[in-house]
């Protein structure tokens, strides 16, 4: 095996830097790292093993990932610190060449031959790196697979950016720790969160642009039904809502993929010539339609990248050191791969788990210079505006938590899948009409319901790529005063929607004038009253949710 003579000389990060020194100190057997996704937690994980290779502390490396073209990204940027890995390996072949350092190989293929795997960490001392650790709870079966071959190991390194889950499934090698409710919670080593990164400018901030609007479809005994995309219903109708806006045949995709499509034009021009645009698609018949879509709207072919396609690894680099606008994948480009110029994307999925919302989030939010934003167009679903108002949050993987719920409805109504399952054929979706109904940043809500294809929704699409978050946050709340301002001019009928409209309006005013008297960040202050008075973010919030927060912000600024 070639010697590492000494560590990558590579700049590291202030939380890497400080990462590097606990890690260096106490000289860990294990150690978690969660950090958000774009934070750098490979260029650490390398500089670990560049570390320990140079003082002999182990003599191989080898690298767990989630998917194969993970082991591609990892060599290549192994290669880069002076560190040879082989991405090729295979469970057939026993060794490796003497060249290399170590490999990479995914959890699959260590369920596969756990054995194989043991023998070659016990032959030498070696490292264990785990990229996004959580997968080792996926199913049982990779859990006892890289118990048994990697509990040998000189030294293990779990990396991940969302280390919690929605079961009780232990992940290996994480350490679990009571924390005074009789549940068990996951302990990092060292935490770096998404709000400390967007701080520290390491990622940027994200805008949210969610669409509704009224959905239409048949169901198999040829009823129709019709419910406005969003609005209170039965987890089957909202169901059925989001999927018919998500048909590639229908309206309201058309119209969120034109407006995406002019938000990235718009960046493009503004002063990001090379930002890229992702479409992330529940199943490979959606992917494909979207594909075709967006070269009838964009007049350019997009690369479109399949998990079961052998040349969808080479694609995908290929676009990321590319120019071209856009990139259209199931779930390849959702965990890990790293395409540094995606700057805008559309939520086409079904997929509505924490877990896969953060990820495929991730992929928008790496930093490149000061300034950069990313925005991310999605359905106006309460699940999905959920997560994007809570996008901040940190979370830690809870085991025995007694008041989980066995099935998540919408999930299950929803759930993912590679390609439609019969019950998609017991409905038929009629059509749907497209309108921007609020834009989610920074954990509070603007604007109010406009048509696509609106000047109202272009004020939105044509906000500046390159701002910092108080900028953001200062042209939002102007283009929501010039729509109020416009619509007070013309009264339209009370609606449930407007009443909602005008309560988040009601209460972001009285946030940012708490912001101004109390000296708190506006998230803080929303947090706060959140936690006063219970209920989601304010973006799926009620109508009586919000009078209540209206009522104690004013109480706390009495």
């Amino acid at each position: 095996m070639r010697a590492v003579e000494a560590p990558s000389t590579r700049a590291l990060r202030g939380w890497q830097r400080r990462a590097l020194v606990r890690y260096l100190t106490t000289k860990p057997r294990d150690f978690l790292l969660v950090a958000t996704p774009g934070a750098g937690k490979t260029a650490f994980a390398l500089r670990i093993a560049g570390e320990l290779l140079a003082d002999r502390v182990i003599e191989a490396i080898t690298v767990v990932v989630p998917t194969e073209h993970l082991k591609v990204q990892w060599a290549w940027a192994a290669a880069q610190d002076g560190i040879a890995l082989d991405p090729k390996f295979r469970n057939s072949a026993a060794h490796t060449s003497s060249e290399y350092h170590g490999t990479v190989v995914t959890y699959a293929q260590v369920a596969k031959h756990p054995a194989r795997h043991r023998v070659r960490t016990e032959a030498r001392r070696t490292l264990v790196i785990f990229d996004e650790i959580h997968h080792g709870g996926d199913a049982k079966s990779w859990g006892d697979a890289i118990l048994e071959a990697f509990g040998d190991a000189t030294r293990r390194l779990a990396l991940t950016g969302t280390p919690f889950r929605s079961d009780d499934a232990a992940i290996p090698f994480v350490r679990y720790e009571p924390d005074g409710a009789g549940l068990l919670r996951s302990q990092a080593d060292h935490t770096y969160g998404y709000t400390d990164a967007l701080a520290d400018g390491v990622v940027r901030p994200v805008v949210f642009l969610a669409y509704s609007g009224e959905t239409r479809w048949r169901d198999s005994a040829g009823a129709e039904y019709a419910a406005r995309l969003g609005e209170p219903a039965t987890a089957e109708h909202t169901a059925r809502a989001w999927r018919t806006a998500l048909d590639p045949a229908g309206e309201w995709m058309p119209a969120v993929v034109t407006a995406a499509d002019t938000r990235l034009r718009q960046l493009r021009d503004g002063g990001v010539p090379d930002a890229g645009g992702m479409i992330i698609a529940s199943d490979q018949t959606a992917a494909r339609a979207y594909a075709v879509l967006l070269q009838r709207i964009t007049g350019e072919a997009p690369t479109l990248v399949l998990s079961d396609d052998p040349g969808s690894s080479q694609r995908i680099a290929e676009f990321s050191r590319g120019t071209s606008r856009w990139l259209v994948a199931v779930r390849m480009v959702s965990e890990g791969v790293d395409v540094p110029r995606l700057a805008v994307g559309v939520y086409a999925t079904s997929a509505s788990t924490p877990l896969f919302f953060a990820q495929a989030i991730g992929r928008f939010v790496r930093s490149r210079r000061p300034g950069e934003t990313a925005s991310v167009f999605l359905p106006s679903v309460p699940t999905l505006l959920l997560l994007a108002s809570e996008l901040e949050a940190q979370r830690n993987h809870v085991l025995g938590q007694p008041d989980r719920e066995p099935k998540d409805e919408l999930a299950e109504a929803q759930r993912q899948r590679d390609e439609p399952s019969e019950i998609d054929n017991k409905f038929e979706s009629l059509g749907a009409d497209a309108e921007l109904d609020q834009v989610i940043f920074d954990g509070s809500s603007f604007g109010t319901a406009t048509p696509a294809g609106s000047d109202e929704e272009a004020d939105y699409l044509g906000i500046p790529g390159l701002l910092d978050p108080g900028q953001m946050r200062d042209l939002l709340r102007r283009h929501q005063e010039q729509q109020f301002d416009r619509r007070a001019a013309t009264p339209e009928p009370v609606t449930r929607h407007g009443q909602l409209r005008d309560l988040r309006r009601e209460l972001n005013a009285l946030v940012s004038a708490a912001h101004h008297r109390l000296g708190k960040p506006h998230g803080w202050i929303h947090n706060e009253l959140r936690r006063l008075c219970g209920g989601p973010p304010v973006a799926a919030a009620t109508t009586e949710q919000l009078q209540a927060r209206i009522e104690a912000v004013r109480g706390l600024t009495a």
